[in-house]
């Protein structure tokens, strides 16, 4: 009888931390997911930068071949 309660005990246990883990488990994919979209937005905001800059350097060639004779 002792056994049958104490494996019962052990099981209840094992449940309990099975659902704290479930519960890490979809905090740790939410912040990986996160992560993910911050790395993206980041990359694409350096190829607008990029772009931007290649812009306004072909904007000052462009001002600069202007006013040679």
């Amino acid at each position: 009888m002792k056994k049958l309660l104490l494996v019962a005990h052990e099981a209840q246990q094992n449940k309990t931390a099975i659902k704290e883990l479930r519960q890490e488990l979809k905090d740790l994919t939410a912040v990986v997911q996160r992560l993910a979209y911050e790395i993206h937005r980041v990359r694409e905001n350096e190829a607008n930068e990029r772009e931007k800059m290649a812009l306004r350097l072909e904007n000052e060639l462009l001002k600069f071949e202007r006013r040679l004779p």
